[in-house]
């Protein structure tokens, strides 16, 4: 199992959490949950449909490397001494109460696996089944693991059989020799997007990699939790993962022998890209951002730790996606207590974020937040003007959860501006992507009349 939970970041809508595999003591997996509703009086709930993911932009000597740091050691740090996957035709069933949405997320996550990854996987309900996604209660997974929203743990195929495995070599990721049985664990009572988001991850993990590195700026295997459904980079990842060239029980020597004939045929244009060889991250940075936005500290806890991870990011020299993430972290954390600052610090991450294509999702989480303050200051038009590059980015990564509050603020905006039929049209239509990405009616409405509270034309100002 991994070596501990990925811990919550505060993203722009909601405190997310994440998923990871399950072992004895703290090698565990996991990811937040929102309840949903049967009936509905808002509209009909939208959902994706055919993915768009970038290609990876990464050369192909950065993600040989990025290969084997993630294949050949836990989170912890805790090396693995030989690489592990499923081998031959992979089978997934799913039991328990599963939400409507499961079966055609896991359908289409499974084609993209197949098509994108080359990854013989298929749907089965026979019991024999390689992974096993069970869907339980929130409060099944919280008695199990009280830090975990979902997970997934090697050799059981259910809830029932891992309570009794727990604390076993039976369910140690670190003493895996072969894959051929797992299961994972997500919350029926859900919001859609949550289950998915899960499913993402959790699959990806029970088939690839066991790490996270926050140094991949757009890939699910690092625990800033911005990207929540595989891009073209992990897809690329997992191609290599099962390429017939390598196999179970290979040590890191004789994997990293071929990764390079691996990515010059599956990844042709990473060949001629230059290598950005980013530094590792150090664990007091990863501990500082984690304290600063994780649970269980208070606010000038998390104040000083933000602090203390941008303090260790300049000293690093970092000029990347983590000295970035650093400035929006601290800002997050400033918003209630000094606004001004917090926009300094938001548009410093910005720019740090830069233009490349494996960080347009971290910039659409700063616009919001720029347009928020820029709405609360009466600046309709600069909202506007912010926000607009990146509802098709929220699309793109098919994040309803943000498209919707994207949405709702450029609502807000065009409010602001006067063109309150505009904003009408805009707002109905972020009901149906927040019903997916929201969940419950209520869950809805509480972000509609947070972002409403923006609007300084209503009375009182409020913060995303």
């Amino acid at each position: 199992m991994r070596s501990k939970a990925r811990r919550f970041i505060l993203p722009l809508y909601l405190l997310l959490g994440a998923c990871m595999p399950v072992a004895p003591s703290n090698e565990t997996a996991t990811r937040a949950a929102t309840a949903t509703e049967t009936s509905s009086s808002l509209p009909p709930m939208k959902s994706f449909s055919v993915p768009h993911p970038y290609a990876p932009v990464a050369s192909n000597t950065d993600m040989a490397r990025d290969f084997l740091d993630l294949s050949f050691s836990l989170e912890s740090g805790r090396p693995l001494p030989i690489f592990t996957r499923f081998e031959g035709p992979i089978t997934v069933r799913v039991t328990g109460t599963p939400p409507a949405s499961l079966a055609p997320d896991l359908n289409r996550l499974m084609h993209r696996l197949r098509t994108e990854a080359g990854i013989d996987i298929s749907a089965t309900s026979g019991q024999n089944a390689n992974i096993t996604v069970q869907a339980v209660s929130r409060q099944q997974i919280r008695e199990t693991l009280p830090s975990a929203a979902c997970f997934v743990v090697p050799n059981v195929s259910s809830l029932k059989e891992y309570k009794a495995a727990r604390r076993t070599k039976q369910t140690s990721w670190s003493q895996l020799k072969t894959r051929e049985r797992l299961a994972i664990f997500l919350p029926a009572d859900a919001a859609p997007q949550e289950v998915r988001d899960c499913l993402h991850e959790e699959l990806a993990q029970a088939l690839g990699p066991l790490n996270d590195l926050y140094r991949l700026p757009d890939s699910v295997f690092n625990d800033d939790n911005v990207h929540t459904v595989l891009t073209g980079y992990d897809m690329t990842i997992l191609r290599a993962y099962y390429d017939p060239s390598i196999r179970t029980g290979m040590t890191r020597n004789q994997v990293a022998d071929r990764l390079p004939a691996i990515f010059a045929r599956i990844n042709p244009r990473g060949q001629g890209g230059r290598a950005q060889r980013l530094a590792k991250t150090p664990r007091v940075w990863i501990d500082a951002v984690q304290t600063a936005l994780g649970p269980g500290a208070n606010a000038a806890q998390r104040r000083q730790a933000a602090t203390n991870a941008l303090r260790t990011a300049t000293a690093m020299g970092w000029t990347d996606h983590r000295r970035a993430f650093s400035h929006y972290a601290m800002g997050r954390l400033l918003q209630s207590v000094d606004p001004a600052q917090a926009q300094d610090h938001f548009v410093l991450a910005q720019r740090y974020f830069g233009t490349r294509p494996d960080t347009a999702l971290h910039r659409a989480y700063v616009a919001s937040q720029l347009a928020a303050y820029a709405i609360s200051a009466g600046r309709a038009n600069d909202a506007i003007y912010l926000l607009q590059p990146h509802l098709d980015t929220a699309a793109r990564h098919e994040n309803a959860a943000l498209l919707a509050t994207l949405m709702m603020l450029r609502a807000e905006a065009l409010d602001l501006a006067g063109r309150p039929t505009e904003a009408r049209a805009v707002r109905l239509d972020s009901l149906g992507w927040a019903r997916y990405g929201f969940g419950s009616d209520w869950a809805v409405r509480a972000k509609l009349r947070e972002v409403g509270s923006l609007n300084p034309a209503r009375g009182s100002l409020g913060a995303l």
